[in-house]
C-alpha cells in the first residue's frame, strides 16, 4: 500500500504512472482518497498529445519506484477506464463502483482480470477454483470495451448495406380487340343491254315475191316484236376474310438502376501510435 507521504513526494516530483509491463501510461495527475480509511485509492493519469485527458488507475497493490508509481494493470485498461469530470479529489459511490467493476476490484486489491487488456498478449485464468494460480494461457490482441453503453462484445462490428436488384411482375395496362361495322361505297361497272326497234325495207324480187303475194291484195294487219332490256340487280353476301387474335409477347430490355447504399466506417482515435491489422477488405484505419 502506498502511503500518503510517498504520494506527496510523487506529486511534488512530477513522476509518471507505469503499467504492469513497464510501459509509461502518462504523468501523475490527482490523487483520490478512500472515504473510509483515508488511504490513497486512485490516481489520475494525464494522457493525450498535450496531456489534457485524465484516466483513473487503481493504487491497490501499486508500488513506488523513484519518482514513478507502478500500477498492476495495463496501459490499455487505464486509457479505457471510466472518466470523471470531478476535480476535487472525491468520487461518488456510483463512480467508484463503476471503477471497481471495471478493474475487477474486490475491496482488498486487484483481482486477476478476466481479460488482461495488454496490447501484445492476453492471459486468461482457466482454473476457476484456484485464485491467482496460473493456468494455460492464450495469447492474442488485447480487447477494448464499450464506452457508449453497456459492454456487449470485445470488438466493434462494421456493417454495410448491399444492393440486391430483382424484378416483380405488375399490371402495366390492358389491351382489347373491338369489332365494329364500317359502311363504305363500292362502285363497279357491269355491261347492260336492251332491244331497239329497227325497220328493214327490201324491194320485191323473184326471191321474195311469193311471200309478198301470200296475203290479200289490200288488207289491214298489225305486226309486233317484244323488246327486252337488262336491269342491274345487286346482291350481298357475308364471307370471312381473316382471323385476328389478341395475345402477348415478352420483350426484354436493359434498365439501369441507381440506388444509395450506406456503410459504416470505423476510424481510430488515439494519442499514441497504434498499429492496425487490416482486415480482408484492406481498408486502413483513419487516425
Amino acid at each position: 500500500m502506498i502511503s500518503t507521504t510517498q504520494l506527496d513526494a510523487l506529486l511534488a516530483g512530477g513522476g509518471d504512472v507505469i503499467d504492469q509491463d513497464g510501459k509509461k501510461i502518462g504523468g501523475i495527475g490527482q490523487v483520490y482518497l478512500d472515504d473510509q480509511g483515508g488511504e490513497p485509492a486512485w490516481v489520475t493519469v494525464t494522457t493525450g498529445l498535450f496531456g489534457t485527458g485524465e484516466s483513473f488507475a487503481p493504487l491497490a497493490e501499486a508500488t513506488v519506484q523513484g519518482d514513478d508509481v507502478h500500477v498492476p494493470v495495463t496501459k490499455a485498461m487505464v486509457k479505457d477506464a471510466p472518466h470523471s469530470d470531478d476535480s476535487d479529489g472525491h468520487l461518488s459511490p456510483d463512480q467508484e463502483a463503476d471503477l471497481f467493476r471495471y478493474y475487477h476490484l474486490d475491496g482488498g486489491g486487484v483481482e486477476t482480470p478476466l481479460f488482461d487488456q495488454d496490447a501484445d498478449t492476453n492471459a486468461i485464468d482457466l482454473d476457476a477454483g484456484t485464485t491467482g494460480t496460473a493456468a494455460d494461457s492464450v495469447t492474442g490482441t488485447g480487447a477494448g470495451h464499450d464506452t457508449s453503453g453497456p459492454d456487449t462484445d470485445d470488438a466493434m462490428t462494421r456493417s454495410e448495406e448491399r444492393l440486391h436488384v430483382g424484378t416483380e411482375t405488375t399490371d402495366a395496362g390492358r389491351a382489347r380487340l373491338r369489332k365494329y361495322i364500317v359502311a363504305e361505297q363500292v362502285t363497279k361497272t357491269v355491261p347492260v343491254s336492251h332491244d331497239e326497234v329497227r325497220i328493214t325495207r327490201e324491194p320485191i324480187t323473184d326471191a321474195n315475191v311469193g311471200d309478198a303475194l301470200s296475203g290479200g291484195e289490200l288488207t289491214e294487219e298489225e305486226h309486233e316484236v317484244t323488246l327486252t332490256a337488262d336491269h342491274v340487280v345487286t346482291d350481298k353476301e357475308t364471307v370471312p376474310v381473316e382471323r385476328v387474335q389478341l395475345g402477348t409477347e415478352t420483350v426484354t430490355e436493359q434498365q439501369r438502376v441507381t440506388e444509395e447504399v450506406r456503410h459504416e466506417e470505423i476510424e481510430l482515435e488515439g494519442d499514441d501510435t497504434v498499429s492496425d491489422d487490416l482486415g480482408t477488405d484492406d481498408r486502413p484505419a483513419t487516425a
